[in-house]
């Protein structure tokens, strides 16, 4: 038999997931868990992510690393998500919150297409994304804080775009590129010399790889590409045609060339 409670959360339900889920369950939502009393013990955290624009769309790349404390948590996490088709997300901070966050976020933007039939606008995306953020704001007043990068295919537009947050859930345009995490100041360092109007898409691909290559060599949090492990970024390309994993083997390539190329410089900083 049907469950009586279930007619009347279906009566309950709205365009947003995220709502439902607060007035039926709201011990279900990530960033409404009560934390007990003390420090905090040690939890892997994710770090560097890099997002720029080209003609036609947007990028984002994250290293594989996670760190806890001195530690090395892991060396294959992904912080690079797809957020839907035409969308994807990067996580810096909390690493657990931060993937538990980004997986209701993907829910939300799949339920809203279900029950209104048409994909949210990426202002509508962005926007929800940053109550989210809104939300988890206790748990990063306790140190759990979550800090996305979300970039995505403007179809009304026809140009990508790019948006960084706060913990407040703030929400700010970037233009051009931008990076999040530990490293952040060392890739946006090295985007700002490499970033150029009318870049290709391999290009950018590219300016990528050598931003989080930077960051790794001054950020002991972010990873570099490892031949000896095969593990390169994670990187996701957003444009008409809708959200694209870069192969492995293509950033394989293209970093070996960066190496080759710095070997032969021969420059010790």
């Amino acid at each position: 038999m049907q469950d009586p409670s279930a007619g009347h959360l279906a009566t309950q339900a709205t365009s947003s997931f995220i709502e439902h889920l607060q007035r039926s369950r709201p011990e279900l939502l990530p960033f409404s868990q009560a934390l007990p009393a003390g420090q905090i013990p040690p939890v892997p955290h994710a770090t560097t992510i890099v997002a720029l624009s080209y003609p036609g769309g947007v990028l984002m790349a994250g290293d594989r690393r996670a760190t806890m404390g001195n530690v090395i948590a892991s060396r294959h996490i992904e912080k690079v998500f797809p957020a839907d088709e035409y969308s994807v997300l990067g996580i810096a901070g909390t690493a657990g919150l931060a993937i538990d966050i980004t997986r209701l976020f993907q829910v939300e933007l799949e339920h809203y297409e279900k029950i209104e039939g048409t994909l949210l606008s990426l202002d509508g995306k962005a926007n929800r994304l940053g109550a989210m953020i809104r939300g988890n704001l206790p748990m990063a007043m306790q140190g759990l804080a979550v800090i996305p990068l979300f970039a995505g295919f403007d179809q009304a537009a026809g140009v990508g775009r790019l948006f960084s947050y706060d913990v407040t859930g703030g929400r700010y345009e970037e233009l051009e590129h931008h990076s999040v995490g530990s490293g952040s100041v060392f890739a946006r360092g090295a985007l700002k010399k490499l970033w150029r109007p009318n870049l290709t898409e391999d290009e950018a691909v590219a300016v990528a790889v050598e931003a989080l290559y930077d960051a790794a060599d001054d950020d002991s949090a972010t990873g570099g590409p490892d031949p000896v492990r095969q593990l390169w970024p994670v990187i996701y390309t957003v444009n008409r045609a809708g959200a694209r994993r870069v192969p492995e083997r293509e950033l394989a390539a293209i970093a070996g060339a960066i190496v080759e190329s710095r070997t032969v410089a021969g420059r010790e900083a």
